[in-house]
C-alpha cells in the first residue's frame, strides 16, 4: 500500500474528502452525512473530522522482535473457513500528530495505538472485546482479548464460541487461543468483561469495568443489516491482567502471578457486540473439530506470505 501514499501536503492540497493509511502514517478529512447509505436513529455528534498522525509500530502479534504471527492459527490468515476473519496488525505502537473533532484540533506525542484487521461479510452475531497498552509501571505491556459467536464454513445458522488471550509483557508474547488453550467468559450486558484461559503452560485472566454511562452505540457491519447500530464501545474501562503458571493458583494460596498489572486509571478499551444483549454471556468456548487439529498443524503461513506478491497475501501480512 505504500506506493498509493501520496505526501502530506499534496494530500491536503488535492483531497477535498477522503483517507489514505499506511503502516506508519494516517491522514484524511471526512464530513457526516447522516443516515446515508446505513440505518438505524445514531446522530453525528459533529459534522467533520480531519487527522494526521504518524505511527510508529512496536510489536505486532507474536514475539516483540519476531515476525507477525496469524492471530489465533494459520487458519485465521485464510478466507475460507470463518465468518468474519480477525487480525491483530499492531498490539502496540506509538502515535503522534493531531486529530481536529468538530474543529477542535487535539495535539499528540507518542500515544498508545492499536490496530486489527476485520473482514468479510459482516461482524459476529455476537462478541465481547477487551483492548488496553497503557498500565500503571509496566511500559509496553499490551492485553488484548475476545469472545466471540462467529460464523463456521459459511453454512446457515453454524457458529461456533471461540476467544482468546494476547499479551505482551516485558518482552514475552503469552497467548492463549483455540488452538491449544480453554478459554471461558462472564460478561455483563454492559459493564463488565471477565475473560479467562489456560494451557499446559500458562492461566491468564483479564478483567475490566466501565462506568455505566460510559458507553457509546456504534454502527458495525452486519451480514444481513448492512452498516447498523450493532455495538457499544468505551476508552474508559479499568482493566486488570493476571498471570500464574498453570496449577499454580491451586497449589499455594494466595500465589503471586507472574504477570499483574492495572491500566492506568480509565484507559482500557471495552466493547460489546451483537446480540441482543437481554442478560449477561456466560460461557466456554469449544472449537469443532477437526478444525482444532488443523490449526495445530505445522503450517508456516507467515513464512509463506514472505514469498507471495502483495495481491495474493492473505489480508493482514
Amino acid at each position: 500500500m505504500g506506493s498509493l501514499m501520496v505526501p502530506q501536503q499534496q494530500f491536503d492540497d488535492t483531497v477535498a474528502y477522503g483517507f489514505q493509511a499506511s503502516t506508519n502514517w494516517h491522514q484524511g478529512s471526512i464530513t457526516a452525512r447522516d443516515r446515508e447509505g446505513a440505518s438505524g436513529q445514531l446522530k453525528s455528534t459533529v459534522q467533520d473530522c480531519k487527522w494526521a498522525f504518524s505511527v510508529d509500530p512496536i510489536v505486532g502479534w507474536g514475539d516483540v522482535g519476531g515476525r507477525q504471527r496469524s492471530t489465533a492459527g494459520w487458519l485465521a490468515a485464510v478466507p475460507v473457513l470463518f465468518e468474519p476473519h480477525w487480525q491483530v496488525l499492531m498490539a502496540h505502537g506509538l502515535a503522534s500528530g493531531w486529530i481536529e473533532w468538530g474543529g477542535e484540533r487535539y495535539t499528540f506525542k507518542g500515544a498508545a495505538a492499536y490496530a486489527e484487521k476485520n473482514w468479510g461479510g459482516g461482524f459476529p452475531s455476537k462478541w465481547c472485546w477487551v483492548q488496553c497498552n497503557t498500565f500503571e509501571g509496566s511500559e509496553g505491556t499490551s492485553v488484548t482479548t475476545v469472545g466471540a459467536r462467529r460464523g463456521l464454513l459459511n453454512l446457515p445458522g453454524v457458529q461456533e464460541d471461540v476467544g482468546l488471550i494476547g499479551i505482551h509483557h516485558q518482552g514475552k508474547f503469552y497467548e492463549l487461543s483455540p488452538k491449544d488453550s480453554t478459554v471461558s467468559w462472564d460478561v455483563d450486558p454492559w459493564g463488565r468483561w471477565v475473560i479467562e484461559a489456560s494451557n499446559d503452560e500458562y492461566e491468564a485472566v483479564v478483567t475490566a469495568t466501565c462506568d455505566a454511562e460510559a458507553g457509546t452505540p456504534l454502527r458495525a457491519p452486519t451480514a444481513d443489516a448492512g452498516l447498523a447500530p450493532f455495538c457499544k464501545d468505551s476508552f474508559a474501562g479499568e482493566v486488570r491482567v493476571q498471570v500464574w503458571r498453570t496449577g499454580s493458583r491451586q497449589i499455594v494460596d494466595d500465589v503471586d502471578p507472574i504477570v499483574d498489572v492495572r491500566s492506568e486509571g480509565k484507559s482500557g478499551a471495552v466493547e460489546v457486540g451483537g446480540g441482543p444483549w437481554f442478560d449477561g454471556w456466560k460461557t466456554r468456548a469449544k472449537m469443532a473439530e477437526p478444525v482444532r487439529r488443523l490449526l495445530n498443524l505445522p503450517v508456516d503461513i507467515e513464512g509463506l506470505a514472505d514469498f507471495l506478491p502483495a495481491q495474493l497475501k492473505p489480508p493482514g501480512y
